[in-house]
């Protein structure tokens, strides 16, 4: 089968690789229809995490059609179409049972301390992504949920990762009606973070970046941009609050905060800047006000300005979301009609536009918010503007 592969620090590939097996009573095998380039692959291509493997499928997002299940899996059949949720959780332990899916005891035999997740370095599980024409989906029976008759993948991919991620991200902030919130990042959890806290009826929400169309899909959602390349983005937010600050803030950035150095050859050069959106969430925050850390932070990460957060009275919340509990909710969401996450999406191509695709996002290139990746499909890419349609949630 044909996925995208890690081939060293800067540098990936498009191969042909062996097809994916049955290996435990538990595991399904997944024809996917659908697969997304996220950030955080961006992370693990720059050698922002340590211990990524060469020959490593990239991806954890992913929506397809169960092809195969092992003999422990009751409730999926061939043909049945799936969301496969971003992080791995075994059901059965005491993190699952109480919905902390991506705290699994189990799941991550290598380092069970960590999250376990698709695509990822070795010590968060060492399992296959899902850039792939196929993938092998641990724990079957309980991470994939149906796709409800109505949903589409295009809307069905945002919620294996993107769209319950920034929902958490809302969530964790605590937005009460009438708050007001700031979102740091508008990147697609960015964008999904300010649909998410319309839904928590903020009654507010300021949204902080520096690419023009970034700024303006978050303006179409209703939210006030903030550009920090053109503008003190603490002096502004400050003033738009009558000098109090945000009662909520999300951060949706994480590392490699500002825009790229341009790339040498065929690789992606590292990224810099990686506290600005910490300092810049403490620094907006009102005294008391709640930050929300989603974006993507390595263990190596020690920098924090506790500091002020402590002077302040903040409450900090962070961490990996728990995509799995998340995802009935989103689903019916969506299904319903509250939410239709497909509208961030800006681009589509086929498996051989993929490598083209990682560059185009990599240096943010205007436009180019989500890219969809669609396993054999020609590879010509289609923005949401040949399509004659907007993009904002």
């Amino acid at each position: 089968m044909k996925a995208v592969v890690f081939k060293g620090i800067g540098q990936i590939g498009l191969e042909t690789v062996a097809d994916p097996t049955i290996q435990d009573d538990g595991d399904i095998v997944v024809k996917l229809t659908s697969s997304a380039i996220c950030g955080t692959d961006l992370h693990f291509v720059r050698g922002s995490f340590a211990d990524m493997e060469p020959g490593t499928i990239l991806g954890h997002e992913g929506v397809g059609v169960v092809e195969e299940t092992g003999k422990g899996v009751r409730n999926l059949r061939k043909g049945d179409r799936v969301v496969v949720p971003s992080t791995i959780a075994c059901g059965t332990c005491s993190y699952c049972r109480a919905s902390y899916y991506s705290k699994c005891d189990v799941a991550n035999r290598q380092n069970p301390k960590a999250t376990a997740f698709f695509g990822g370095p070795k010590g968060s599980g060492g399992f296959a992504g899902l850039q792939a024409e196929y993938a092998r989906v641990p724990f079957g029976n309980v991470g994939p949920v149906k796709i409800p008759d109505g949903v589409g993948d295009d809307d069905a991919i945002l919620l294996s990762d993107i769209f319950t991620t920034a929902y958490f991200g809302a969530e964790m902030a605590s937005i009460k009606p009438g708050h007001t919130v700031v979102v740091l990042g508008c990147g697609p959890v960015g964008q999904l973070a300010i649909a998410s806290a319309k839904l928590f009826d903020a009654g507010r929400i300021i949204a902080v970046d520096c690419e023009p169309s970034r700024l303006e899909s978050a303006r179409r959602q209703g939210a006030e941009p903030v550009d920090f390349g053109t503008e003190d983005a603490v002096q502004t937010v400050l003033a738009l609050t009558n000098g109090i600050g945000a009662d909520c803030v999300i951060d949706a950035v994480g590392i490699d905060a500002q825009k790229e150095k341009p790339r040498s050859g065929a690789g992606f050069e590292p990224g810099a800047a990686p506290a600005q959106a910490l300092a810049f969430a403490v620094d907006m925050a009102a005294k008391a006000a709640h930050v929300s850390i989603i974006g993507v932070y390595p263990p190596t990460m020690t920098q924090f300005p506790i500091g002020k957060a402590m002077g302040k009275n903040l409450t900090l919340r962070m961490g990996d979301c728990p995509h799995r509990r998340y995802l009935p909710q989103a689903l019916r969401a969506v299904a319903n009609g509250t939410v239709r996450p497909s509208r961030i999406l800006s681009q589509k191509t086929g498996f051989e536009g993929a490598v083209a695709a990682y560059h185009s996002f990599a240096d943010h290139e205007d436009g180019w918010l989500k890219v969809e990746l669609l396993p054999g499909s020609p590879s010509a890419t289609q923005t949401r503007a040949e399509r004659g349609e907007l993009v904002s949630a």
